[in-house]
């Protein structure tokens, strides 16, 4: 058996339970280790028949008889009775009429499962049975639970892994030796049996601590490689021009915040050296990334190159273009400015081509359309990508490929990320946060709703709409499900537009529209074609629709904090006051998460929050976070982090050479090819 062997050589593996397998992710035995658990059930401690209490329970005993029948409904019930010294108890199956062929009587056994009352009858309910042997699967120890799938039980994926143990503990060790001696780490296939089948908590903790350590080294390692690759590369320097700063300064309406006077210095420090510039803004909602962009592109329409600005869709293009054009018109620069997006008509494009060649245009502000081959702009000095994470890596190269040398790069995100993420996600890049709102904004008020409490929240919305205000109200689904009773856009919108607001316009927008068709409904939005807007989280980053005053998020118990947080920013973006309902499933007492929300408006502490209870895939999206591996390392293991963050610059800073860690070489390649910059 080697680890690129196909899991079909498996004992009980045919050719179903292979697509089962594969349904997982579980192709060969290298997937099958890689496996993991997601949770575990404690059986490891053998309690004597006579002192069994309700609950999850292990007993060591003799299974004397065993009989199956079928009841009502056709419904199979196997019972057997286990004895050990001190009594005997009950054993229940229900539709698993294999099991009385299966157990042998007056052998001793392993039985564990959730002893309960059923019927008036005590007994333990569908356990989990195997002989006594010195090395149990399922029964008197740890018990590893995974992810299953219809027909793909535990049990099976515990028999299969256990099959290979032998290539589990032959696995070869990925990290140098020194690493491993001085961070006090267990092997790697030690780590990997334990993890399978742990022998007691500490065992299982050290396992986690050695893979996660590992995972997160790894990222960093790619990250670091990456930042040095860059750090050789020659970018143009763009001097800091003092008297235009202050004059775009002097003609804001509003007074800039410290933070967004900070980020715009170190920007400026970055410009003007010849190594490019790689710099993530991120700010809370409403904090004034865009004024911080503008005022880094002055420096380089100043120097007659030319800025690109890529926006992930054509409303946000063509907000961001309005936007700009207000901040550059007093300084009498508007006119350098285009708008380069799929929708504009073959001559306006053609006109826009070559405006671009020729430099006469020194700010591009577009889609994907910037990317197009025929668009061409060799006087590139600076890139500025909004949503950066909404990109793939190879429309961002594209974009930098378009300089004809290395441009400075400045991303932004409007997802407040707590800065332990921010650094292990994004360690390549130099990271600026603006957490402070703008002076003058009024805070969204923002209530938690029972379903009972719908007529007094229609009411308070129709009173908004009455004083020309408009409404989002954001599902967590397209379409009805049996499987969960949640809100679907689809059911809200016929309920909202036949019964309850019968004499509004109320508008449907969710993921299965075509960009195009998106882009069409949010801008009869913006025209105020429509009252109500109901939609998914679609609309959850960038939109800015100034006339829209409230917010109703349906489930609110289903989103994760920091998503919330993005969606009530889309209200409240002018001077009438915002409010964002969260109405949640039914009248159950709400979590301390959602009473934390109706509390804060601060976007990085809500975040921080839903790293330590849910993890990062509430803050970034189950796509980046999948791509980037994090299955084990907890981010808000902040000392973990801290060590494997050093360990990877030492190793940088001994000179070893990557490429004699065969395997750590091929995950660090790989991460490398995904992380921001590459």
């Amino acid at each position: 058996m080697r680890l690129d062997s196909s899991v079909s050589t498996l004992k009980g593996v045919g050719d179903e339970l292979a697509k089962k397998l594969l349904s997982v992710g579980v192709n060969c035995v290298g997937e099958l280790i890689e496996y993991l658990p997601r949770k575990y059930e404690d059986y490891s401690q053998i309690t004597a028949i006579s002192r069994v209490r309700p609950g999850p329970v292990t007993i060591q005993g003799v299974i004397k008889q065993a009989a199956g029948r079928y009841a009502r409904r056709g419904m199979h019930i196997t019972e057997a009775v286990a004895m050990d010294d001190t009594g005997s108890l009950k054993l229940i199956w229900f539709n698993q009429p294999y099991r009385v062929a299966s157990l042998k009587l007056g052998q001793n056994y392993y039985i564990s499962g959730d002893f309960q009352l059923r019927r008036q009858r005590l007994g333990i309910l569908n356990p989990s049975v195997e002989l006594v042997s010195d090395f149990p699967v399922n029964t008197a120890r740890i018990v590893p639970i995974y992810r299953e799938t219809k027909g793909l039980k535990s049990a099976f994926i515990r028999k299969l892994v256990r099959e290979t143990l032998p290539l589990i503990r032959s696995l070869p060790e990925t990290l140098p030796v020194w690493l491993i001696k001085q961070e006090g780490l267990i092997p790697r296939a030690d780590a990997y049996e334990s993890l399978h089948f742990p022998e007691n908590d500490a065992q299982l903790q050290n396992a986690r601590r050695r893979l996660g350590f590992e995972e997160v080294f790894r990222i960093t390692l790619a990250s670091l490689m990456n930042k040095l690759e860059l750090a050789s590369e020659k970018s143009l320097s763009i001097p800091f021009d003092e008297k235009l700063a202050k004059e775009f300064v002097k003609q804001l309406p509003f007074k800039l915040t410290n933070d967004q006077r900070k980020t715009v210095w170190q920007i400026y420090l970055d410009m003007q050296k010849t190594q490019p510039m790689n710099r993530l803004t991120n700010g809370d909602v409403g904090s004034g990334k865009t004024v911080v962009a503008v005022m880094a592109a002055l420096m380089v329409i100043k120097q007659n190159l030319q800025v690109a600005l890529m926006a992930p869709t054509e409303l946000l293009a063509r907000q961001h273009a309005e936007t700009i054009h207000e901040l550059l018109d007093p300084l009498g620069m508007a006119d350098k400015l285009s708008l380069l997006t799929g929708s504009l008509k073959p001559k306006q494009k053609k006109v826009a081509h070559e405006r671009i060649k020729s430099g006469d245009i020194n700010f591009i502000i577009g889609t994907h359309a910037l990317i197009q081959d025929k668009v061409d702009m060799h006087r590139l000095g600076l890139v500025i990508i909004d949503e950066q994470h909404r990109f793939g890596v190879e429309q961002r190269k594209k974009l930098q490929a378009k300089a004809g040398h290395m441009p400075h790069v400045l991303s932004l995100t409007a997802t407040p990320i707590p800065r332990s993420l921010a650094l292990t996600l994004y360690g390549e890049l130099d990271i600026s946060i603006i957490a402070e709102k703008p002076p003058g904004r009024l805070p969204i008020i923002t209530k938690l709703c029972s379903p009972n409490s719908r007529p007094q929240l229609y009411a308070d919305i129709n009173q908004q709409i009455k004083n020309g205000r408009q409404v989002f109200v954001v599902c967590p689904t397209i379409s009805e499900s049996g499987a969960l009773p949640l809100q679907s856009v689809e059911a809200m919108h016929a309920q909202l537009s036949r019964k309850y607001f019968k004499d509004r316009k109320v508008g449907l927008l969710h993921g299965k529209l075509s960009s195009d068709q998106k882009d069409k409904i949010m801008q009869q939005f913006l025209a105020k074609k429509y009252d109500i807007l109901v939609a998914t989280t679609v609309i959850e980053v960038g939109v800015n629709v100034p006339n829209a005053s409230v917010m109703v998020v349906e489930n609110a118990e289903r989103f994760g904090l920091a998503q919330i947080h993005q969606l009530r920013g889309r209200v409240g973006r002018s001077n009438h006051q915002g409010y964002c309902y969260l109405v949640m499933g039914d009248s159950s007492a709400p979590s301390r998460r959602l009473r934390a929300i109706e509390t804060s408006d601060d976007g990085f502490k809500l975040a921080e929050m839903d790293l330590e209870v849910r993890g990062p895939g509430a803050i970034y999206g189950t796509l980046q976070h999948g791509a980037l591996d994090l299955r084990i390392a907890k981010l808000s293991d902040i000392k973990l982090i801290a060590a494997a963050r050093q360990a990877a610059q030492e190793f940088i800073d001994r000179g070893e050479d990557l490429i004699q860690y065969q395997e750590l070489n091929k995950h660090v390649m790989q991460l490398r090819a995904i992380t921001n910059l590459n």
